[in-house]
This record gives structure tokens, C-alpha cells and sequence, in this order.
């Protein structure tokens, strides 16, 4: 049996402190995840009050005046509960409900009780409403929701009875819904037969025989097997394209009374051929250091020995909590400075596309390049970088997307691949629809503006736009 040995080891490692690990924390916030940020701060730390008068030089000067010689010089500082219970052994706890309205589920459920129906009905329709994806599709087939009825409720219900269901479910709003595929959701949209006009006939006709050839785009062959000319051809595809594909999304639209917003982390202004950068703080809490506390120790520590245990424990608290506090106001601070440093490398490096917001102006830029610039690690940068948004006069952007990769040119410069993107996507809307331009007549389109890229590189970059094939781009 090997005899055990003691031997000791030395080796360097890296461990962030609680101050950095604050500050990379910080760092990563956009300006609304910082100020609930703060606000939490000042809920969770007493010595924090919210100066919302003050400018923020003189809250800077208050931090400043603080110093260890107005603590208590003892280092041992014991965790400590400052969070109260209020409530007596009789009270009763209540939840707090709040109502959103009605979900996409129970406004069809709410539908589904206005109908006539049988027990029996109801509870298989309103199984079928529960197992909708949110787009207002029906995915699973029948045989497998009759085990999942079963299974779920009880009911022993045949496919035929699973089928009728549907079709009730179908009649509800917003039409579509209940849809097992797209070309069953997009007929369960068209009106019925006797109230049909000639379009929406065709339309109906293309969907039901022809679905493929639509998909597909083969408008010539569609109009040798229809018989009809092209402006028919083209007004039935009209007809076709103005139904909705996700009918669920249709409902969520329409109870939204407000669309979501970005609140920029950057204000940019350019006036008389100069920009004026600033950090957007107008809804950020201003924070100081309660006055009362820090007295409360002066107090405390002139008494000596004369203090109680119960003094001494209150001393560490509030050294604790003050320590803490302009750790966070000092985060805070660095948080900014570095931001605005960051920011105002990114912004002259771009400084001509900031002019208008030409993307042809965009240089190509890396993190590096800005790490380079700021003498910051490339880590810093990229948290720096990460869910902020800059707001200037021709729009709000996001500052990711002000890097982009290099592309050589035929005279030997290096150009954005953004400016690229621009150039294929002015490309392709300024395209005759009814031959739409292949990746391979954008690429020679391209070479001959001495940008040397690869075929497959036009797919990419086309796909990443969103930009379907010119098969499916064509039009009648």
C-alpha cells in the first residue's frame, strides 16, 4: 500500500474580484436593464437614496468625500439581514393577480362556448383548441389525438368525431384558424362558393388543383392549364398573397396597443459638420450616499469602548452596506467611461457613414480594430457592443451592426460587407420582376463594379437578407 506524501504547489491562476465581476456585469446592461438595475440596487442597500435634483457632478463630489477613516477599524464584517418581515402569525398572504386579457386559447374557448353543442363536443373541441401551435395550426394527426383524448380526458372519441370537431373550430375567428396545413388555411380564408367573385374563384380553383405550380411559381404553366390570360393569373395570386399564413398571429396583433420600442444606449447629433455624442441617462436613477448613515458611524465610533455589542454589530453593518455602495456608484461611473470611450473610437472610424448613414460609407470593422483603438481587451468591446443601440438623425441602430468582415476589390482596397449586402440588395429591387436576376447574373453584375465574389457568396449573402431565389422571386 503506497504511503501518502505531502507536498506543496504553487501556481498562478487569474480570479476576478467582486468589484470586476460587478463591473462585467454592469458593463453588459442596455440602458432599460440598468435602470431596473439601479432601482434594485437602492431597494436592496439603505445607505443608497435616489437624488433625482441632483446633477450628477455633485453626486460624483459626495462619493468622492468618502473615506476608510470615517469607518470603524474593524475588517470583520458579519453577513447581515436587513430585510424585515412585516407581516403579524394572523395576516394572510395574498396573491396579487394581474390580468392580461384573454390569451389566443380562451378567446377561442369563449367562441366555442357560444355553439350548440353536446358534452361531448365541447370537450373534444376544447382539447383540440388546447393542442393549436401558436400560428393557429392543428399539427398532430387524428389518430394520434384520439389516444391523446382518451388518454387526457377520458373520452373515447372516433377520428370522425375529432374531424367534426375541427370543422366547428374552424368557423371561429380569426379565419384560418384550425388549419392542418398552409393550403388548407389559406381556402378556409377564401369565402364560401355562392359569395365568390371571379379572382377569388380562380384563386380557390389554383389552391385546390394547382397548389404545387403556385408554390413553385410556374405562372405559365398555370395559365395553359387554366385557360385564363395573364392579368386573370395575376389578379387570383393577388387575392392569394393578401391571406394571412399564421392566422394566431392575427389575434395577438390585434390586442396589442402598443408596439415594442428601443430606448437607445447613445445620443448622436451632427450639427454644422460636427457630431455630439452623448450617453443616453435621462431615465437612469441618480444615486448618493445617505448622509444620515455615515454620521450614525461618527457617532458610534466616538463613544469607544463605551459601545455595545449591539452598536459594534450595527457599525459593521453599515460599514458593509457603505462599502457596497460606492462599489456600485464607482461601477457605475466606469461602466460610463467606458462606454463613452468605446463609442467614440466606433465613432471615428466611421465618421462618413455617420454623415447620412450611407452604408456604402461603412468601412470594414472588427472588434480588434476597436480594442486597438481604446486599449481595451476585445472581451470589453464586445460586452460594450452587445443589446446597445445608438440613436442618430437618420435612424436608430444597433452598434453590432456597424461590424462587418472585409471584402478585397479588383483595385486592391478592402470594402465592407455590409456596403456589399447594400449593393446586391439595390440590385435585386431594382430587377425586372418578371425575369428576376440569378445569383450568377448578380455575381457578374458585381465583378463588373470590381467586387471579386464567389457565386455561393451571393447565395449567402442573399439568404442572410432574407432574399428568396429569383425562381421565387418572379412575378406575372
Amino acid at each position: 500500500m503506497a504511503g501518502l506524501n505531502q507536498y506543496s504547489l504553487q501556481k498562478m491562476m487569474q480570479k476576478l474580484s467582486p468589484q470586476q465581476l460587478q463591473m462585467i456585469r454592469l458593463l453588459e446592461l442596455p440602458a432599460l436593464q440598468l435602470e431596473q438595475r439601479i432601482k434594485q440596487e437602492i431597494e436592496e442597500n439603505p445607505i443608497l437614496d435616489e437624488d433625482a435634483e441632483a446633477e450628477k457632478e455633485a453626486d460624483a463630489e459626495a462619493t468622492e468625500t468618502l473615506s476608510i477613516d470615517d469607518y470603524i477599524r474593524n475588517e470583520d464584517v458579519p453577513d447581515y439581514k436587513y430585510y424585515v418581515n412585516n407581516y403579524s402569525k394572523d395576516d394572510q398572504k395574498r396573491p396579487v393577480c394581474l390580468s392580461e386579457g384573454l390569451s389566443f386559447g380562451e378567446y377561442l374557448q369563449e367562441q366555442l362556448g357560444y355553439k350548440h353543442l353536446t358534452e361531448r363536443q365541447e370537450t373534444i373541441g376544447q382539447y383540440l383548441i388546447g393542442s393549436l401551435d401558436e400560428d393557429g395550426y392543428l399539427r398532430r394527426p387524428f389518430e394520434f389525438l384520439t389516444d391523446d383524448i382518451a388518454f387526457s380526458t377520458g373520452l373515447e372519441a372516433t377520428e370522425e368525431e375529432v374531424e367534426e370537431a375541427l370543422k366547428i373550430i374552424q368557423e371561429l375567428d380569426p379565419q384560418g384558424v384550425g388549419a392542418r396545413d398552409l393550403r388548407e388555411c389559406l381556402l378556409l380564408q377564401l369565402p364560401d362558393k355562392k359569395e365568390l367573385i371571379p379572382s377569388e374563384a380562380l384563386a380557390k380553383e389554383i389552391l385546390t388543383d394547382h397548389y404545387e405550380n403556385f408554390t413553385k411559381k410556374h405562372y405559365d404553366r398555370l395559365m395553359s392549364r387554366l385557360g385564363v390570360a395573364a392579368d386573370e393569373l395575376h389578379d387570383a395570386v393577388d387575392v392569394i398573397t393578401r391571406l394571412s399564413p399564421r392566422p394566431g398571429t392575427l389575434y395577438a396583433e390585434s390586442r396589442s396597443s402598443t408596439l415594442p420600442y428601443i430606448i437607445p444606449d447613445f445620443l448622436l447629433e451632427y450639427q454644422n459638420g460636427e457630431f455630439i455624442l452623448s450617453l443616453n441617462n435621462s431615465n437612469l436613477p441618480q444615486i448618493k450616499i445617505n448622509n444620515h448613515y455615515i454620521d450614525m458611524i461618527r457617532e458610534m465610533s466616538a463613544k469607544g469602548d463605551r459601545q455595545s455589542e449591539s452598536d459594534r454589530e450595527t457599525v459593521r453593518f453599515v460599514k458593509r452596506k457603505i462599502d457596497s455602495a460606492k462599489w456600485f456608484i464607482s461601477a457605475i461611473k466606469q461602466r460610463q467611461n467606458t462606454l463613452g470611450i468605446t463609442m467614440n473610437a466606433m465613432l471615428n472610424y466611421q465618421k462618413a457613414f455617420f454623415v447620412d448613414g450611407d452604408q456604402t460609407e461603412l468601412r470594414p470593422m472588427i472588434l480588434k480594430d476597436i480594442a486597438d483603438a481604446t486599449g481595451l481587451d476585445m472581451s470589453t468591446v464586445s460586452r460594450v457592443v452587445n443589446s446597445k443601440y445608438i440613436q442618430t438623425h437618420f435612424g436608430t441602430l444597433s452598434l453590432k451592426a456597424l461590424f462587418s468582415e472585409a471584402m478585397p476589390t479588383d483595385s486592391g482596397e478592402e470594402v465592407s460587407s455590409l456596403e456589399i449586402k447594400k449593393i446586391l440588395s439595390d440590385c435585386i429591387e431594382k430587377e425586372d420582376k418578371h425575369k428576376p436576376l440569378t445569383d450568377e447574373t448578380l455575381m457578374e453584375t458585381l465583378h463588373s463594379k470590381g467586387y471579386r465574389i464567389a457565386r455561393r457568396t451571393i447565395a449567402k449573402y442573399r439568404e442572410v437578407l432574407g432574399i428568396p431565389v429569383a425562381r421565387l422571386r418572379k412575378e406575372i
